[in-house]
């Protein structure tokens, strides 16, 4: 046991000093943010959900794609069948062959994954100079803290989720544009970010003040845009995380039960048997 335990401790010794290194020459680690759904009983509020939908349909979705995610996943948001049918219907998806042999358009269903932007990574990259804009299903998990030692990511799987790095990074590149500072030269058609590795990205600045009039009211502020498209995005690259929770919970009160009986079992049959 003793060896073990060395062993774990020199391994999380010695995975830490890459952490750092990696950290100081790619960009800064975004800072920690509150979110909802992280925690042991942490959810998504369904209206920030709602909200970032609406952001991923009026910026994002004109350039990104969401191909995991099917119109009737919108259930989990809080909408109902007739309004999934109304969202679907406003895109159009290919579909065939029909009975003479040819391919046709028609309106999205719910059944449908999102509709992508473009036909394919080829026209993707012609209209981007030449930069192909990520899937955002994954995007969050994708951006989640894979280089870290493996204490935090230990931790992180805890808390749920990745539970704040994917999303803290999203919130962080959303929010970190900026002039570039002296002696740093951008490339043409590059934007600098803070937080992003180099610190030149191909995609300009998506969200501002006012980029998107809410529907519900909410004061449309740059912090606000990012953290409600974060949230969806959130959702998006795991939405079965409530689900899990609950149904973890349910696990750890079973076995919390179980091993009470157990102990109580066992005081009943050893409390006969005389010692020696």
């Amino acid at each position: 046991m003793k060896k073990i335990i060395t062993y774990i401790a020199v391994s999380l010794a010695l995975s830490m000093p890459s952490v750092t290194a990696f950290s100081s020459e790619t960009s800064p680690i975004p800072a920690k943010q509150e979110w909802s759904w992280t925690g042991f009983t942490g959810t998504f509020d369904k209206a920030q959900l709602q909200r970032g939908l609406q952001i991923y349909t009026e910026v994002c979705s004109s350039c990104h794609s969401l191909n995991l995610v099917s119109y009737r996943n919108l259930t989990a948001l809080g909408y109902n069948a007739d309004e999934i049918k109304v969202i679907a219907g406003e895109f159009e998806v290919q579909d065939g062959p029909d009975a003479e042999g040819e391919m046709f358009m028609r309106p999205a269903l719910p059944r449908d994954a999102f509709v992508a932007p473009f036909p394919n990574s080829q026209a993707a990259r012609a209209a981007n100079n030449g930069a192909l804009p990520p899937d955002l299903s994954l995007i969050v998990k994708a951006r989640a803290t894979g280089k870290q030692n493996i204490a935090v990511n230990f931790w992180n799987s805890i808390r749920g989720f990745g539970a704040g790095s994917g999303s803290d990074y999203v919130y962080a590149l959303l929010t970190g544009y900026d002039d570039e500072p002296d002696g740093f030269e951008i490339s043409e058609g590059m934007s600098y970010n803070t937080y992003f590795p180099g610190h030149q990205i191909a995609m300009s600045m998506p969200l501002d003040d006012e980029t998107v009039e809410y529907e519900d009211e909410t004061e449309p502020t740059l912090d606000q845009h990012a953290r409600d498209i974060t949230a969806f995005l959130s959702w998006a690259s795991e939405p079965e995380l409530e689900q899990r929770k609950k149904t973890g919970l349910r696990v750890l009160l079973f076995l919390a039960i179980f091993w009470v009986i157990v102990l109580l079992y066992k005081k009943r049959v050893w409390k006969d048997v005389k010692k020696g």
